[in-house]
């Protein structure tokens, strides 16, 4: 899907129950990290996903998406663009049509996973961070969402 205002997608983003972000590590100041703990605070469903870490803010890390428990019916990548991708085809595979491709002052877009999840039918949002967007936003995230659509880091459109 394409073509709708980048607020719109994130409220349907975040209108969602079951999230999993992939790329949390075992530093606990990782944006990923932040966005997996805030989710999670705020009473999201949350699954921290990563293969080379067990345990996530005192939570079961998963190496990938088939190894949780339940289907997560979205998707937060902070990783490289490189393995964005893999991610991409993993949520396609497995039926998981919403997926934040994080960007803010580091990038997890990959075009090719950008494209290749729209043809497979899915929402996907290359840009920006869902805290810019969650209901009771911190100040910093206010802020940047500010910054960044006053300088054209984030899109109007997906």
């Amino acid at each position: 899907m394409s073509g709708i205002s980048l607020a719109e997608a994130a409220d349907s983003f975040l209108s969602l129950k079951r999230i999993a972000v992939a790329g949390v590590s075992s530093v606990q100041q990782d944006a990923a990290n932040g966005i997996y703990k805030a989710l999670r605070e705020r009473g999201y469903e949350t699954y921290p996903l990563n293969p080379k870490v067990s345990i996530v803010e005192g939570d079961k890390c998963y190496p990938d998406l088939k190894s949780l428990p339940v289907k997560p019916e979205g998707v937060v990548i902070v990783t490289r663009p490189e393995v964005t991708l893999q991610i991409v085809k993993e949520c396609a595979a497995l039926g998981i049509n919403h997926v934040w491709m994080h960007k803010s002052f580091g990038d997890s877009v990959s075009q090719e996973a950008v494209e290749f999840g729209r043809k497979a039918g899915m929402t996907v949002i290359p840009g920006g961070c869902p805290m810019m967007f969650i209901e009771n936003a911190d100040f910093g995230h206010k802020c940047m969402k500010s910054i960044l659509s006053l300088f054209g880091r984030i899109p109007k459109q997906i």
